[in-house]
């Protein structure tokens, strides 16, 4: 600017010392030149003055943008900052998410395992349940067993005690001393002593005993769903001499026996009834006194129900 005022006022001057001795054209040339410097140095200090304005507006948007920028790189200080914590962090968290990962893979490999125990479990129960089933179906069938045996166990009895009644009716006429009737193991005894049937190492019945017998049939005949075991019992005492019978094994063989074939021909089949010799070994008391050796010196007739249907049920079992 100060160069451009010192051109002007030199020219000025020019103009003033050389108005006397230039030409008017070369003056009106001056004049034109100086018309058109003061136009430029008008417009050039209205640009200035745009420019300074413009300056002192930069200059405001400047501080401005220098505070802008301090609060910029306190915010970036910031920012950073957080980054590094979010970058560390996520560090972390990636490496928890390989661990995951890694992890993962065996917790799998462990839940298949786990998957294939609980369904080897579930095939255990099932047949558990299966077995379970047909346990519940073969108890249900025992019970329904159970409950017929008792039934026909109940009926047996019944019969036992209703067959006990039909043969001590039968034998009301013969004393105590020479019979007794009793269920032992449900199965009735007749007991007949000696002196009711034999004499002392007799085997034929005699008239009394054949009596006894004789109702015994009666009160048995038709009776087809009894079994009838003929024992015949003696004491320990030897049998004297070389007589018929070598033993008392004979003796109760051969008396059974005589007993049997009394009781069939009056209506006992025989088909239902068997003889059978104890001799001494079956005794009922001790053979220590006379009247010990008279209870053992018997006969006892067993009847036994038939128990077929029974039977049969226990061997389902």
């Amino acid at each position: 600017m100060t160069t451009f005022l010192n051109k002007t006022a030199l020219l000025s001057l020019l103009l003033i010392f050389l108005t006397s001795c230039v030409a008017k054209k070369d003056f009106d040339s001056v004049v034109g030149e100086k018309n058109a410097l003061e136009n430029d140095k008008t417009r050039l200090q209205e640009q200035l003055a745009v420019l300074g304005e413009k300056a002192s507006r930069l200059e405001v948007q400047v501080e401005d943008l220098k505070g802008k920028n301090t609060a910029v790189q306190s915010d970036f200080d910031i920012v950073s900052k957080e980054l590094k914590n979010v970058q560390g962090e996520y560090s972390r968290i990636k490496q928890l998410y390989d661990n995951l990962l890694t992890n993962s893979g065996q917790l799998n490999t462990d839940l298949a395992q786990q998957q294939q125990r609980l369904l080897a479990i579930e095939d255990d129960l099932e047949i558990e349940r299966k077995k379970n089933e047909e346990l519940a179906l073969d108890l249900s069938k025992r019970e329904a067993k159970v409950a017929e045996l008792e039934r026909l166990i109940s009926e047996k009895d019944k019969a036992v005690q209703l067959l006990k009644k039909r043969v001590t009716d039968a034998l009301l006429n013969f004393q105590a001393s020479d019979l007794s009737v009793e269920v032992k193991n449900g199965k009735v005894y007749v007991s007949l002593a000696e002196k009711l049937l034999f004499n002392s190492g007799s085997t034929k019945v005699d008239a009394k005993g054949e009596s006894a017998l004789k109702q015994l049939a009666v009160a048995l005949s038709g009776n087809t769903d009894i079994n009838i075991m003929v024992e015949g019992h003696t004491d320990n005492v030897p049998l004297s001499g070389s007589g018929k019978y070598s033993d008392n094994w004979d003796l109760s063989v051969i008396r059974a026996t005589s007993i049997v074939r009394i009781l069939i021909n009056n209506g006992i089949s025989s088909e239902v009834i068997t003889a059978a010799g104890r001799g001494e070994f079956s005794p009922v008391a001790e053979n220590t006194s006379a009247e010990n050796k008279a209870l053992n010196r018997r006969t006892e007739i067993v009847l036994t129900p038939k128990l077929n249907e029974l039977f049969q049920l226990l061997e389902s079992y």
